[in-house]
C-alpha cells in the first residue's frame, strides 16, 4: 500500500471514528435517570431562597439535537439540590414584563433563529397573517426591550450554545449577552483551558485543562469590546480550522458578565448531550446557575483576559 492510500485509509477510519464517537438519542427516563446520578448533591453556597426559573427551548432555525435534554438536565440541577424550581416553555410572550416578574432568573437553550435575519421574535409572528408589518416589528422590538430590561433590573440570565444567535443581529442583546455568533468550525475535540483556575465558576474542573467535544464557536459584534469576565477559552492554533484563517490566538468561549444589576452566563461548550454526562460540566452549569441567582458572589469584573 503506498503512502498516499495509506494516508486516505486512515482519513476515513479517523471520521468514521469520529462520528462513532457522538450518536444522537431521544431523550430518555434511564438518560435522566444518569445525570441525576452525576448531579451535585447540593449547590456551592447556600441559596438565598428557592427560585423560579424559565428555561426557554424555542428554536426556529438550526435545531440543536441536545435541546431537550439540557431542559431536563436544568430540571435535575434544580430539582436534585432544590435551589430552584424550572418551567420550561417555547412561548415567545413568556417575555412580557408581567411573565418576568415570575422568575428569578431566564435559560436561553438553543435557541437558534432563522437566518441570515435572526430574530427569533420575527420568525414566530411572521406567521400571523392577522398582523401587518409594522405590528409585528413592533411587537417583536416590545419582546427583545423586556427581556434586557428585566435583566438590566436584576434578573438572571444563562445562555446556552446556539442561544447567542436569538437576536444575533442585535446590538443591545449582544452587548447584554458579550458578543453574537460569527461561525464555528467543525465539530471536534477541544481543549478547553481554565481563564484562572481559582475563580470560584471554575471550581468543577480542579484547577485543570480538560478535553472535550464540541463546536468552536467564533463570534463577533459585542464580543469585540470584551466587555466580560471570561472562564473559558480555546487555542486556536490547535484547532482544524477548515480554510478560514482565525485573527486571534486565543478566543474565549465561556464568560460572565453583568448587565445593569443583572447577571449573565454563558457557555459554548454544550452541543451534544454527552456533555452532561461529565460531572464537572453538571457542577459548573450549577455554579453558573447560582451567579445568575445571584446566590453565589463572584469577580464579575471586566478583566482577567490572557
Amino acid at each position: 500500500m503506498n503512502k498516499r492510500v495509506l494516508l486516505s485509509v486512515l482519513i476515513v477510519l479517523s471520521v468514521f471514528t469520529v462520528n462513532a464517537q457522538i450518536k444522537e438519542f431521544e431523550v430518555n427516563e434511564a438518560w435522566v435517570q444518569k445525570i441525576s446520578n452525576a448531579a451535585p448533591e447540593k449547590t456551592e453556597v447556600k441559596t438565598s431562597k428557592v427560585h423560579n426559573v424559565l428555561v426557554f427551548d424555542l428554536i426556529t432555525g438550526y435545531k440543536h439535537w441536545d435541546t431537550p435534554h439540557i431542559d431536563e438536565v436544568m430540571k435535575v440541577l434544580g430539582k436534585k439540590t432544590g435551589a430552584f424550581n424550572v418551567e420550561v416553555s417555547s412561548d415567545i410572550f413568556k417575555f412580557e414584563a408581567k411573565s418576568l416578574k415570575k422568575y428569578d432568573a431566564v435559560v436561553l437553550n438553543n435557541n437558534c433563529s432563522v437566518g441570515p435575519r435572526r430574530n427569533m421574535f420575527l420568525d414566530i409572528l411572521d406567521k400571523d397573517e392577522s398582523l401587518t408589518e409594522a405590528k409585528k416589528n413592533k411587537i417583536a422590538a416590545r419582546l427583545e426591550a423586556k427581556l434586557l430590561k428585566y435583566v438590566a433590573k436584576g434578573g438572571g440570565l444563562m445562555a446556552v450554545h446556539g442561544s447567542i444567535t436569538m437576536q444575533n443581529n442585535s446590538m443591545p442583546f449582544s452587548d447584554m449577552l458579550g458578543g453574537s455568533f460569527d461561525y464555528h468550525p467543525a465539530q471536534q475535540d477541544l481543549s478547553l483551558e481554565l481563564v484562572d483556575p481559582d475563580h470560584p465558576l471554575v471550581s468543577a474542573f480542579d484547577g485543570k485543562a480538560f478535553v472535550h467535544r464540541d463546536e468552536p464557536y467564533l463570534f463577533k459584534n459585542a464580543y469585540a469590546k470584551k466587555n466580560f469576565r471570561p472562564l473559558l477559552y480555546i487555542d486556536t492554533s490547535k484547532l482544524n480550522k477548515g480554510k478560514k484563517e482565525i485573527d486571534e490566538q486565543i478566543k474565549y468561549v465561556s464568560w460572565i458578565k453583568k448587565h445593569g444589576k443583572g447577571r449573565v452566563f454563558y457557555s459554548s461548550p454544550s452541543h451534544n448531550a454527552q456533555t452532561f454526562e461529565d460531572p464537572r460540566m453538571l457542577k459548573f452549569f450549577l455554579d453558573g446557575m447560582q451567579y445568575v441567582l445571584g446566590d453565589l458572589k463572584c469577580d464579575d469584573s471586566v478583566g482577567g483576559f490572557k
